[in-house]
């Protein structure tokens, strides 16, 4: 049995979002799992337990990395390219993917949580500090540390910092109205062509249809979104999966989404199934395409033409990256295309990194 946590950390905060229930249990409704947890015991995602009927969260603040990336990683390529974020994360997950390459934070759990406790100040004076322009909460799903994002977020926004997120997309449509004031744009991280059957065999989630639920409420507040798909050889390459989630994506969010075909590498449980071929990859970009997204990117695959962003107009090479670096930039000072004037699903205008901090 685990042990039970010490409410009297600094990082163990009252937790937002849950009701009490009947006999000492609560329900927990941040993310779509809508734990129903029993007194003296921890919700799915390892970080949040219930005391005496009331819900907490045993990671706030508790870090787990502070780091400075360009944005171009999340990936978000048509927000604010070429500019950096102070990248943060804690332990905890409520997805259990057997392929996560951030498994010894995502999978700490329960008494085995990990960290260093900061304060929304001092994260946000070291982004200052470090020269962000931006926050993001990544690594581990940000939905597992959601006070500790709100108040960081709030914070941030008062000195000019945007804030991002890389999510699963289970939060709940009521956290996400909480949060989009306070937010800025959203990398969701789709799985497998979101095929009901590989979440349920390699992610632990019986149902990923709330993904979509929390895309329409990010798309109903203006939170601007991009979407990746992690295509897993063998497994997660169903392309009449795919070709129903591009749909989707066209029909709901726009033709202009920008939307991220990912290679898979091997790690944590997946280490026997090989790297994603590059043909596969191309082929579930083609398809994509072919289902009317104008902004099709392969991405974990440096140097490949699919990196670049080209005009869905005229064909035109607009942006062309290596990794995570803009070595290449062709718009208009207004994000349009120079050789036929169309206007670019860019927000922001292209900052210029040093050559010190390029992430070749």
């Amino acid at each position: 049995m685990p042990k039970k946590p010490d409410l009297s950390k600094p990082w163990v905060r009252e937790a937002k979002h849950w009701e009490l229930l009947d006999s000492g249990r609560v329900k927990c409704n941040l993310c779509s799992r809508r734990c129903v947890i029993q007194p003296e015991s921890y919700g799915v995602c390892g970080v949040r337990y219930n005391h005496d009927g009331k819900l907490y969260t045993l990671v706030y603040g508790l870090l787990t990395a502070a780091n400075v990336d360009p944005i171009e990683k999340k990936p978000l390529s048509h927000f604010h390219p070429g500019s950096l974020v102070m990248s943060i994360s804690t332990a905890g997950c409520n997805f259990m993917c057997k392929f996560c390459l951030n498994w010894t934070i995502s999978q700490a759990r329960q008494d085995k949580v990990i960290g260093d406790y900061f304060t929304p100040e001092e994260v946000v004076n070291l982004a200052l500090r470090y020269g962000a322009d931006g926050m993001s909460y990544t690594y581990n799903e940000p939905t597992v540390f959601y006070e500790f994002m709100l108040d960081t977020a709030k914070l941030a926004m008062k000195h000019d910092l945007f804030n991002t997120i890389v999510t699963n997309g289970y939060m709940t449509p009521e956290a996400i109205q909480e949060l989009a004031p306070y937010l800025n744009a959203a990398t969701v991280d789709v799985k497998g062509n979101a095929d009901p059957s590989f979440y349920r065999k390699f992610m632990g989630v019986n149902d990923p249809s709330p993904i979509f639920d929390a895309l329409l409420e990010l798309k109903k507040h203006g939170v601007f979104i991009e979407v990746t798909d992690l295509v897993v050889p063998r497994y997660g390459e169903n392309e009449d999966a795919l070709r129903k989630l591009a749909s989707w994506i066209v029909d709901n969010l726009g033709p202009d989404t920008p939307f991220h075909v990912l290679r898979f590498h091997p790690d944590f449980l997946m280490r026997d199934v090989p790297s994603t071929p590059l043909r596969t990859l191309e082929k579930h970009a083609e398809i994509a395409k072919e289902c009317g997204l104008n902004y099709v990117y392969v991405g974990n695959v440096p140097g490949h033409p699919l990196e670049h962003t080209y005009c869905p107009k005229c064909g035109t090479l607009l942006v062309r990256r290596y990794g995570f670096d803009v070595i290449e930039w062709n718009l208009s000072e207004d994000n349009r295309c120079p050789k036929c004037g169309h206007k670019i699903n860019i927000v922001g205008k292209y900052k210029r990194r040093p050559s010190h901090l390029l992430w070749w």
